[in-house]
């Protein structure tokens, strides 16, 4: 007789057609949104831990875009399938090889300490991916906001450059004139 985790677990491992292992508790999760990853840390049976907007009702669904207009989130604990829904995820704990995790079962203390609690959210410091990082490693990060950053820097750059080409293509024009 399988029990309900099991089932559950069979749901999870072969969802959309793709083999994705089993988190273990204090993975990290990422889970990829239109134009954006979400982050959330699983705490076992199914269950991850994960930054939502206040008006956001159970599973985090394309509503998550939300949560860049608001100051707030609310820390919630729901089940990694329905925090998902349909879009793809994977367990990314790619900052091991840089930080030691803390210990599994400080992760998922600190975790469910923080459940129901409203939280500062700013975008670009203090926001989901910051959130689950602080958790795992006890260092606040988000190699999201870091890459928009560095695209934004180097196409400003680009920009800049192709201006300064242009002003002197022009310079040298008028003066041949």
């Amino acid at each position: 007789m399988k029990t309900q985790r099991s089932s559950w677990c069979q749901l999870l491992l072969y969802r959309i057609g793709q083999r994705i292992p089993e988190p273990k508790p204090g993975d990290l999760i990422e889970i990829f949104r239109p134009f954006y990853r979400h982050w959330a840390i699983y705490v076992g049976d199914g269950y991850v831990v994960h930054l939502a907007p206040p008006s956001e009702v159970a599973g985090a669904g394309a509503a998550s875009v939300m949560s860049a207009l608001t100051d707030k989130a609310i820390v919630k604990k729901e089940l990694l399938y329905d925090v998902a829904g349909s879009d793809k995820y994977q367990v990314n704990n790619k900052h091991d090889d840089k930080y030691s995790p803390l210990p599994c079962s400080k992760i998922i203390q600190r975790a469910e300490e923080l459940v129901g609690q409203e939280v500062l959210y700013k975008l670009t410091s203090e926001n989901c991916e910051h959130f689950v990082n602080e958790l795992r490693y006890g260092v606040a990060r988000s190699d999201q906001v870091r890459d928009v950053i560095i695209a934004a820097s180097v196409a400003g750059m680009g920009l800049a450059a192709m201006s300064l080409i242009g002003v002197m293509f022009s310079r040298n024009k008028r003066q041949k004139q």
